[in-house]
């Protein structure tokens, strides 16, 4: 069974601080770091590294940073055959990391804009697929169309959610997001609603869909179609950094549900592999 996630690729650019600057002020950082990246990338290698048969499709530059970024592809064991290659620049991001563990970014995304539907096509054996919201408008609900129709599983990772509307949510089977992102698809102000209330309320747009919504150190309540919410807490660890933990989360969680794992266990198997995440020195 083959899990394929769809999304950008970033080539990282991770500036270590003591806090995020103020508007206007140069502020001196203590180290600088290369990373490859992308909510899309990240997730499949994740999902690969927790034992799922993955492929990746997207879409880089013709420079070095798309090439890199194929080859940690390859070497985490991803299917590479439906990345794209176009004439401009490979997607990259900015990232500070402060002291504290927290993180701030900017995300370009150059040639993952352009990533072409009519290359496109689901490879036999797929049987899920893991989207997010880092690619050219209106592509979500045109792959998980797609994907219905070919009776695949639809994973969306609404991040960020800017942007996404009801109607995106028709054909999604589970819906991730943390508490920012869950704001956000509601139209709401962050905290204006308990976690709670955020779970009923993205019930109501979307009630075909298991909801899961992560809290960072609050855990995790996650929901099935009509069912009430079920809290999962979080590990307590020490944080080195809270840098692509929700996509550790993710692609931890499609492949244990790929092999069929209750939802709990799946969601159990993304918290732990997010904390390993975190209280890793890197």
């Amino acid at each position: 069974m083959i899990l394929l996630v769809v999304g950008a690729l970033h080539w990282d650019v991770v500036v270590a601080a003591s806090r995020l600057p103020r508007i206007d002020e140069t502020l001196r950082g203590q180290s600088v770091d290369y990373r490859f990246g992308g909510k899309g990338g990240n997730q499949a290698v994740a999902a690969a590294q927790a034992g799922a048969d993955v492929a990746f499709a997207g879409r880089v530059g013709g420079d070095a940073a798309g090439a890199s970024m194929i080859a940690t592809l390859q070497n985490a064991g991803v299917d590479v055959d439906a990345v794209q290659s176009g004439p401009g620049a490979s997607g990259m991001s900015v990232a500070i990391e402060t002291t504290d563990g927290a993180y701030g970014a900017v995300i370009v995304s150059g040639e993952n804009l352009a990533f072409d539907l009519d290359q496109f096509a689901f490879a036999p054996g797929c049987k899920m697929i893991v989207l997010q919201n880092e690619m050219a408008p209106g592509l979500i609900q045109t792959l998980a169309q797609k994907a219905k129709a070919a009776g695949v599983t639809v994973m969306l990772n609404a991040a960020p959610a800017v942007g996404v509307a009801a109607a995106d949510l028709a054909n999604v089977d589970i819906l991730v997001v943390n508490r920012v992102e869950g704001a956000d698809v509601l139209g709401q102000p962050v905290g204006a609603l308990t976690p709670k209330d955020t779970l009923l309320a993205l019930q109501s747009i979307a009630p075909h869909a298991t909801i899961i919504l992560t809290l960072g150190g609050d855990g995790v309540m996650f929901a099935t179609p009509g069912q009430p919410g079920t809290h999962c807490p979080a590990q307590r660890v020490a944080v080195q950094s809270t840098h692509g933990a929700g996509d550790m989360f993710v692609g931890t969680l499609a492949a244990a549900l790929l092999r069929a794992a209750p939802l709990g266990d799946g969601v159990q198997a993304g918290q732990d592999a997010a904390a390993r995440h975190i209280s890793q020195i890197r």
